[in-house]
């Protein structure tokens, strides 16, 4: 019978966040360098490199993939035969006790995302509490966990569908996942739950993804069961759509698909779809009373020694002398390295924004002709200017684009993933840009930001007005002054580039 103790359990969830808030596991860095090598089209080609080099300088200075830190999601399997030695709390508490220390360690502090009062105020926790847990009572005496921190953006693009038992599950996936756009940050994997209820199936598709990437190994051996099948079709269908890394167009969309299934009503067939993002974060460990849990670090060779070289077409801006006239010679699928003094903004300072030009106030920043990057950095340590500023989701901001490029001049928008309709057709009246950062390269693109300070609304933290000056940071043209998007014609272009291939693999 083994005895576990408060504090191994404690230590061994912060020990495990940190882990995976700058580790990688390895079996996602062999795939998506993999789909590297194999990946023809140079823009998502690029976005790949810029994610395996964010990698490894994660790995080495131990600091977050992503700053979107996750909402924790831990599944625990509890053995009937364990006896708890020194417990003042409950399972839940010693778990958020965990969480909390993660995320307030003083060496690597981790973003703060969780917000209580959901429908209400939304404050925030302050400390990433609490946790959502999901717990089985098991035979045994040990306690084993699976615990992963959930990016937003991927999170926010889930899906559910209660099909009639004779629909195609591969036909809803297919029709699907072109409508989630580029926010869950692929490539990344798709966890799918069958079955059951609707709840059932939701966490079925989130336990799934705790699973490694073994795709490649499934498709040498040959599926087994009617799962194993649907895995490989899904996989192939889905890249079929030419989406790619970033949304940008290309080869690899998707690295795995993950199956998970249960008994369900013969009237029923529920379908969840949760997808995992570029900043796949994930631990497995057993606590057996033995101690804390260890986590070897993956071995450096693991990580590809991959450099990003500026190329011959790549154009310079410098934010401080930049023109609108300028501004309209870019071209989608451009890479563009800025330098010189960007603000940044998201959802709260967006809204506050905007409640104070309906009230004809002013503004406490001048966005005439300037840039504002869509981004919540992490909080700096030791010598950082900022913490890992990796982009948020741009659709987001969609309902406020036109409103401040209209009233007060701003000239273009950084940000991750597609814009929608609204903000398309205003960037478009506007003679304004959108620029594209790689999702999931948060670390690579902090290191850019050579000055930081907050210039508004202090009192938002992580989502306040900050002025940044940068040197050489890497974007994409996404959305042109005309209105044309990467976004829908790199996909398009890729979509049937891989049609015409595979039509003459069958001749």
């Amino acid at each position: 019978m083994a005895v576990i103790k408060q504090d191994d359990l404690i230590q061994s969830v912060a020990d495990a966040l940190q882990y995976i808030s700058y580790y990688h596991p390895v079996d996602f860095i062999q795939a998506v360098h993999e789909a590297y090598q194999r990946e023809e089209s140079p823009a998502a080609r690029d976005a790949m490199a810029q994610i395996l080099i964010n990698s490894r300088m994660c790995a080495t200075g131990h600091r977050p993939i992503c700053q979107d830190t996750g909402i924790v999601t831990v599944f625990v399997k509890v053995g009937m035969n364990v006896r708890w030695d020194g417990a003042t709390m409950g399972i839940d508490d010693m778990i958020n006790e965990g969480v909390r220390r993660a995320y307030q360690l003083p060496e690597n502090v981790l973003r703060a995302s969780i917000l209580a009062d959901p429908a209400g105020k939304r404050t925030n926790t302050k400390d990433n509490t609490p946790a959502v847990i999901h717990y089985q009572l098991v035979p045994g005496d040990t306690v084993e966990f699976h615990v992963a921190a959930k990016g937003g953006g991927s999170e926010n693009k889930s899906k559910m569908v209660m099909l009639n038992p004779s629909d195609s599950i591969v036909d809803w996936v297919v029709n699907t996942v072109p409508t989630m756009g580029a926010g869950w940050c692929p490539p990344g994997m798709l966890g799918i739950g069958i079955g059951g209820t609707a709840e059932k199936a939701a966490v079925l598709a989130k336990e799934s993804l705790m699973d490694p990437i073994d795709i490649h190994e499934l498709r040498k051996r040959g599926p087994q069961n009617r799962v194993e099948e649907l895995r490989l079709e899904i996989m192939d269908k889905v890249n079929a759509l030419g989406i790619g890394a970033q949304g940008l167009g290309g080869l690899t969309t998707v690295l795995d698909i993950k199956i998970m299934d249960y008994p369900t009503h013969a009237a029923s067939l529920p379908v969840c779809m949760i997808p995992n993002c570029a900043a796949t974060r994930h631990a497995h460990f057993v606590l057996d009373g033995s101690g804390p849990a260890e986590l070897a670090p993956p071995p450096m060779d693991a990580y590809p020694d991959i450099t990003w070289e500026v190329g011959t077409g790549v154009r310079r801006a410098n934010l401080d002398t930049l023109t609108p006239e300028e501004v309209q010679t870019w071209k989608t699928g451009e890479t563009v390295l800025l330098s010189g003094k960007m603000l940044t903004g998201r959802d709260a300072a967006h809204k506050r924004m905007v409640d104070m030009l309906n009230k004809g106030e002013e503004l406490p920043v001048d966005l005439k002709g300037r840039f504002i990057y869509y981004v919540g950095p992490v909080d700096p340590v030791r010598d950082e200017v900022v913490g890992p500023a990796g982009p948020t989701t741009a659709t987001r901001m969609d309902k406020f684009t036109r409103q401040i490029l209209e009233q007060t001049g701003l000239l273009g928008m950084i940000g991750k993933s597609e814009r929608g309709p609204i903000a398309i057709e205003a960037i478009r009246d506007n003679k304004a840009v959108y620029l594209m950062a790689v999702g999931g390269a948060a670390y690579l693109v902090s290191q850019a930001v050579k000055k930081a300070k907050v210039l508004a609304f202090p009192e938002l933290g992580m989502e306040a007005i900050y002025e940044f000056d940068v040197q050489d940071m890497p974007v994409t043209v996404a959305v042109d002054s005309s209105g044309e998007s990467v976004h829908i014609t790199g996909p398009q272009i890729w979509k049937q580039k891989i049609a015409d291939s595979l039509a003459v693999e069958v001749q």
